[in-house]
């Protein structure tokens, strides 16, 4: 099977369409963080959790969504950024260099105006750590992504572990103990300002984050560990001819299910222990953000390996899905555009007015319109308008 950018411009539908999935599982990410205050996206009983039916859905997110998709995507513009550094034969470094800057550009302004979450920015600054790996075996990214994974929980440790500590010694007034209730838990005074910012106009949350761009850029030194890990990941994987369609059927889903194995009984562990306990932030967030990571990443690695395993080349589910992939930049932001529209205090306003299932169920108001749109686009220009855009300015840089 001929690979995405080879000389003759053919793609693998495959890829195309896994990113898609992963655009789509981004949006089930995403809605809880424009629809309910901070401390919700990790804790159900923090706000928006009216019954049993919102702690089931904070638990399948838990499991089958959070950070799964991140994995995903961050997985395929790993290997997306060795396809375009191996298809260069010209200053493929400052090419390279040049898209990360306007993808952080994107980035930024996406943060600034919309979305407090942004992954753009970090895959960016990510990013240009690529080219040093391009030349590796995918023995060696595998390994590389393994040291990346592990310098993410060492780092988790340092942070959370005091937290920890504190709760399980029922100390409760520490920095530790309160920055974790804060941020993770039920704390009213912070509940009360998150759901402030969720109320302001759009020229107060541009004015309030635009402010605030040197502390967003310190939390986003935390994230790259673990982003790397994924992206080394995703280049082992289209360098060892997975993500190229060149793996059999059987060896995929084997090693899929293997995966799965180990991940799902683990992370319903973890999401039990956190319940257990009662929700607390010191546990709830070093469980979303710590513990989780590795079955995190192996579960998103079985989503990637399903889905080349059930995705046929001419399928029609694939070829929707390929359209949805191939404009996944401007399908991200779209998301973003309709959430806000949705929830934002400059648009309907229902920001904290919903429940956590409330919230899923809206999540794929973007999702049917990127699955109506993106074939309608695709079929008539090969390039959304941000990918274009991305394009356009990169390569004027460069």
């Amino acid at each position: 099977m001929q690979r995405p950018f080879d000389h003759s411009g053919n793609r693998v539908a495959q890829l195309d369409a896994v990113r898609g999935v992963a655009v789509i599982g981004i949006a089930w990410m995403n809605v809880y963080v424009f629809a309910l205050p901070l401390q919700a996206y990790y804790n159900p009983v923090a706000y928006g959790a009216d019954g049993a039916a919102d702690r089931l859905v904070w638990l399948a997110s838990f499991v089958f969504v959070e950070d799964k998709f991140r994995t995903l995507f961050a997985m395929l513009f790993g290997a997306g950024c060795l396809i375009l550094l191996d298809k260069e034969r010209e200053r493929p470094w400052r090419a390279h260099m040049a898209r990360m800057a306007v993808l952080f550009g994107i980035g930024l302004a996406h943060s600034i105006v919309l979305a407090s979450n942004d992954v753009l920015r970090v895959y960016a600054v990510a990013g240009m750590a690529l080219p040093f790996l391009r030349g590796k075996s995918s023995a060696a990214l595998y390994a590389i992504a393994v040291g990346f994974l592990a310098l993410h929980l060492g780092g988790g440790l340092i942070v959370f572990g005091a937290a920890g500590l504190d709760f399980y010694a029922g100390r409760v007034g520490t920095d530790a103990a309160l920055f974790a209730e804060r941020n993770f838990g039920s704390d009213p005074g912070a509940l009360e300002y998150a759901l402030r910012l969720g109320q302001e106009g759009l020229g107060e949350r541009i004015a309030r984050r635009s402010a605030t761009i040197p502390d967003q850029l310190s939390a986003l030194l935390s994230a790259l560990p673990l982003n790397l890990a994924a992206m080394t990941l995703g280049m082992g994987l289209w360098r060892d001819g997975m993500l190229a369609g060149e793996w059999r059927t059987f060896r995929l889903q084997r090693l899929a299910a293997a995966c799965a194995i180990v991940a799902i009984p683990a992370l319903l562990a973890i999401g039990w222990w956190v319940a257990e306990a009662g929700f607390p932030g010191a546990l709830a967030g070093s469980a979303a953000l710590i513990v989780s990571a590795p079955f995190d990443t192996l579960l998103g690695l079985s989503y990637a390996l399903l889905a080349m395993a059930l995705l046929a080349p001419d399928g029609a589910v694939t070829r929707r899905l390929a359209f949805v992939g191939r404009l996944s930049l401007t399908n991200y932001i779209a998301t973003s555009v309709i959430f806000a529209a949705l929830f934002a205090g400059w648009g309907l306003g229902w920001f904290g007015q919903v429940t956590r299932a409330g919230a899923l169920a809206l999540s794929f108001v973007p999702i049917v319109a990127m699955l109506i749109w993106s074939p309608l686009w695709g079929a008539r220009i090969s390039r959304g308008p941000l990918e274009w855009l991305w394009r356009r300015v990169a390569r004027a840089l460069s």
